[in-house]
């Protein structure tokens, strides 16, 4: 017996959802809201209503939420009081107040949650990550991302930060396995909106390693990296290909006394990984579906997501302020 979905929300995100919620097994998409139309004509036959009280209506098991930022919190919150298990996109919510009620609406009812943090189900983070965890790279000293490109004119009520900055905060905890200590962000608004457009963030992780974070809409090309560098050599992550490079550190024993006595690296064997490249979002589903039913636990809870923003919060805020800020200070319940 198939799960029966709805989808809020029709825009870009929505219209993806729509085709994958179609092509994953063991899920029917039953409804479809929208309160502004259908633009992209995703609905097709199915029924559509303009509000969530109308998804509701059409005796849904679960959602997936694709509204606005500055919407998941009240249809969240109908959706928990439905008794409807739901899947919202990042960020989870669009402030820290916001994010607590969702999170504690959904677990009073025994519900599954879930955020769409759709990169820790990108193939080439997957395989980081368990070679990470796998000792390939030794120790970790360090990891970097960036994720840039051009303003996407369909955002209008949260920043870069929020928006874009909240997948590299929560794949980098997620890469680690390890919580935010501490962040020092700065800010940039060059495009004359009230959001941020800009910010760059560094901070450490509270096993030790250092993290940085190059975040923007105003680069003119799109850029989707992640690189983690260890004793034993670099990886790098593209989410944009799905590609998985390994920069070995190279540096071998010497009899030369003056170079020995350096204890560096040298530039070594590279390997691109042959990985299996299946869509995240059709994982990211999958995952989901699989949470309801009870037979796996990988999809990213709204909790975490909570965690998440409560980093990019820190980091906003010390943009503004030019202060390093602890996580230990920013409120966790």
């Amino acid at each position: 017996m198939s799960i029966r979905y709805g989808l809020i929300g029709l825009g870009m995100m929505g219209r993806h959802h729509a085709r994958v919620i179609r092509e994953t097994e063991g899920i029917d998409l039953v409804a479809v809201a929208d309160a502004m139309g259908d633009p992209h004509g995703v609905s097709g036959d199915t029924p559509m209503f303009d509000s969530v009280e109308g998804l509701i209506s059409a005796g849904i098991d679960a959602a997936i939420v694709a509204v606005p930022t500055k919407f998941h919190e009240e249809v969240g919150l109908k959706l928990a009081s439905a008794g409807i298990h739901t899947l919202v996109e990042k960020p989870v919510a669009h402030n820290i107040d916001a994010a607590h009620r969702l999170v504690n609406a959904f677990e009073e009812n025994g519900l599954v949650a879930a955020v769409g943090h759709v990169e820790r189900f990108n193939p080439a983070l997957l395989s980081l990550r368990e070679r990470i965890a796998n000792g390939d790279l030794g120790k970790v000293y360090q990891i970097q991302t960036r994720r840039q490109g051009p303003f996407p004119a369909r955002i209008a009520d949260v920043g870069v930060a929020k928006d874009l900055g909240s997948h590299d905060v929560d794949l980098t905890a997620w890469l680690a396995q390890s919580s935010y200590d501490r962040v020092s962000a700065d800010t940039a608004h060059q495009s004359g909106r009230e959001h941020e457009d800009m910010i760059l963030i560094s901070g450490k992780l509270s096993n030790g390693i250092i993290v940085n974070h190059v975040v923007n809409w105003l680069t003119p090309f799109k850029e989707r990296l992640t690189i983690v560098t260890g004793e034993r050599g670099a990886m790098v992550a593209d989410t944009l290909t799905a590609d998985l490079t390994f920069y070995e550190n190279g540096t071998i024993g010497t009899s030369w006394d003056a170079v020995s006595a350096f204890r560096g690296v040298s530039e070594g064997t590279v390997t691109r990984f042959a990985l299996e490249k299946r869509e995240p979002l059709k994982s990211e589903h999958e995952a989901f579906r699989d949470a309801i039913l009870g037979v796996r636990h990988d999809a990213v809870t709204l909790r975490e997501g909570l965690e998440t923003l409560r980093v990019i919060e820190a980091s906003i805020e010390s943009g503004k302020s030019g202060e390093t800020i602890r996580l230990s200070d920013v409120s966790a319940s």
